[in-house]
């Protein structure tokens, strides 16, 4: 049986991460590559998410993977920052679909009870396990190792 590639995505307008693994089975999986997409924070906002949108075109062509992972968002306390992260996560969800990828989303409470058993789980905790689970993945910058996190989440529920 061939691995499946999973990609995971962490949006964000600053930095989006991403991180990719390859699954055999939900409980044989290896580090394949991780990374940030980074935007422009002087640039204006269209010009960032065009940004946001052909990094992560580059890293699809890149890893070819058979299903995207999307962290969704939670509500945050300013309106304009959340509409903001609201339009990044658009991009992260349309650049799979648009490459023929399916996407599944997963809420933050999800992956980190997926990942430590605990639905509060800190991002330090969720790190820690990301290395357990990925060894050779390093020690990956923060928005990267959630993106992997979201990914091994996905493998975890059954690898669609």
């Amino acid at each position: 049986m061939r691995p499946m590639r999973i990609i995971g995505i962490d949006p964000g307008l600053a930095r989006t991460g991403w991180g990719v693994i390859a699954a055999l089975s939900p409980q044989r999986m290896r580090f394949v590559a991780c990374g940030v997409v980074a935007t422009d924070a002087g640039a204006d906002l269209a010009v960032r998410l065009a940004a946001l949108d052909a990094g992560l075109a580059a890293v699809l062509a890149a890893h070819t993977p058979a299903v995207a992972a999307v962290e969704e968002t939670y509500v945050n306390r300013n309106p304009a920052s959340a509409l903001k992260l609201g339009q990044a996560r658009g991009v992260c969800v349309l650049a799979p679909a648009r490459a023929g990828v399916p996407v599944r989303e997963f809420a933050p409470a999800v992956i980190k009870k997926a990942l430590t058993g605990t639905g509060r789980a800190e991002k330090g905790q969720i790190a820690l396990m990301v290395r357990r689970l990925l060894p050779g993945c390093g020690e990956p910058k923060e928005d990267a190792a959630d993106a992997l996190a979201v990914a091994l989440t996905c493998a975890f529920q059954g690898m669609p």
